[in-house]
């Protein structure tokens, strides 16, 4: 066989080689087309994240006993039995849970307006009661929660001294002074079995004085205002209401929602003529505001 045949012949094979192996001939590359203009590009973040840990805020240390939920035996006098109170609540901070909208932008605001039909009902409110619904007023005010966030309460109280209560809990706002809730007392409360953990912020409330089976509270005259009751219970003798609420009888060690008399919601009220339960002689009733002395 010639030269040039033989030449021929090694490169025929080496073609018949190429067609039989597994591997693929690599396509050809060609440059990567523009994004088009509608797609955008994508955000450095997306393309190289950031191997910082993320940033958390500080979880809340809000309390996690079940409030509400555990029935305490009966006292011979009617109120539930007083107990050592839950180390979770010695230190008591709850959030918020709205029954209004919140003011808008965290502004305060406070209005004042005529107790309605549909708002008597909602009230511990009847005919006998000593005050007509005329000469009652409901509020709203704004007020911070212990989760330092704005919120929006509702008080009924006498017409007489509507305004005055408003710019207080104004000036308690501009403070920062934490209000756990602030609500209308139902009639149906008032014949719940006790559990000692509340701590509704409230006025009206058609009852008798506390201890007594006669003679009305101020309260029923819209002419008191409890403040946060748990941080600021009443004591008189061995009976502590709320009944849970031992802990906060302590008033030497300080926590957010507790009144003294250098408090700005107490200097407040006294300001417009009120007095404050916890200067009383008989008995001690720290949540206690009143325009009547009593």
């Amino acid at each position: 066989m010639t030269r040039p045949a033989v030449a021929a012949l090694l490169a025929a094979l080496l073609v018949l080689a190429g067609c039989g192996s597994s591997e693929p001939a690599a396509a050809p590359t060609s440059p990567p087309s523009a994004p088009s203009a509608s797609a955008p590009a994508p955000t450095p973040s997306a393309t190289a994240p950031s191997t910082a840990p993320p940033t958390r805020a500080p979880a809340p240390a809000y309390s996690t006993w079940p409030l509400g939920e555990r029935t305490l035996p009966l006292r011979p006098d009617g109120y539930g039995e007083v107990r050592p109170t839950p180390p979770t609540l010695r230190d008591r901070r709850y959030p918020t849970r709205d029954v209004l909208p919140p003011p808008p932008g965290g502004r305060w605001r406070g209005t004042v307006g005529p107790v309605t039909p549909a708002l008597a009902s909602r009230l511990a409110w009847e005919p006998g009661c000593p005050v007509a619904l005329a000469d009652l007023r409901y509020l709203t005010v704004s007020f911070r929660g212990f989760d330092g966030a704005p919120h929006t309460g509702e008080l009924v109280v006498a017409a007489s001294v509507a305004d005055d209560v408003v710019e207080v809990f104004r000036t308690a706002y501009a403070a920062g002074f934490p209000i756990e809730e602030m609500r209308l007392t139902s009639p149906a409360e008032l014949d719940l079995p006790p559990t000692g953990d509340g701590n509704n912020t409230s006025a009206y409330v058609c009852r008798p004085t506390t201890g007594q089976t006669s003679g009305w509270s101020a309260h029923a005259y819209g002419l008191a205002i409890d403040v946060n009751p748990f941080q600021n219970p009443y004591e008189k003798g061995d009976l502590v209401l709320p009944e849970l609420a031992s802990s906060y009888l302590d008033r030497d060690r300080r926590r957010p929602g507790m009144l003294d008399a250098d408090d700005v919601v107490v200097r407040g009220f006294e300001r417009a003529g009120w007095t404050w339960g916890g200067e009383f002689r008989t008995l001690l009733d720290y949540q206690h505001l009143s325009a009547t002395g009593r």
